[in-house]
């Protein structure tokens, strides 16, 4: 004879397994976490600038997702990283003529090639509001430092997701 406890326990774990069952049949994954070809698990990442924060942040998703970054090699696919740039466009001004919100525009031009192959590019591109005010600029300055990096992380992850995307043939 079960008690309502035991019955309560075996009806908590029957509906979990069934949630776990039905998110692992429909391709659930969880964000961050990506299926990256076995072809691409070893790269050759160029880069003009293998210092810059862009080139860190592109080096640490892939060693996450394990790949590994080898010298350059006619016999590896190549991650390009060809460029980086941060736009900013008025979005709104205060009665007074200063600007009161701008629109940040990160774009980051990128190419996989395959070897033997011509390679694909690829934009990522991140938008962002920015509210301006000229009365606390040190702090403004800051956030503003801060969202360019939060961009750059959103860029190095669509980059990551780019990848795995990727068709090998």
């Amino acid at each position: 004879m079960l008690t309502l406890t035991k019955y309560m326990r075996r009806l908590m774990f029957s509906a979990l397994a069934l949630v776990m069952l039905t998110s692992a049949g429909c391709g659930f994954h969880l964000q961050g976490s990506y299926s990256i070809p076995p072809q691409l698990r070893t790269l050759s990442l160029i880069t003009p600038d293998q210092y810059s924060e862009l080139s860190r942040l592109v080096q640490d998703r892939l060693r996450l997702h394990n790949i590994s970054v080898k010298p350059v090699s006619a016999k590896l696919p190549r991650l390009t990283l060809m460029k980086d740039s941060l736009e900013r466009s008025t979005l709104s001004i205060y009665p007074t003529g200063n600007v009161a919100e701008y629109e940040l525009i990160y774009r980051v031009f990128f190419s996989i090639a395959m070897p033997d192959k011509e390679a694909q590019s690829f934009t990522a591109e991140v938008r962002r509001d920015y509210l301006d005010d000229p009365r606390t600029a040190l702090a403004k300055s800051r956030e503003m430092d801060l969202l360019v990096k939060e961009m750059r992380v959103q860029a190095a992850d669509y980059i990551i997701q780019t990848l795995a995307a990727t068709e090998v043939k």
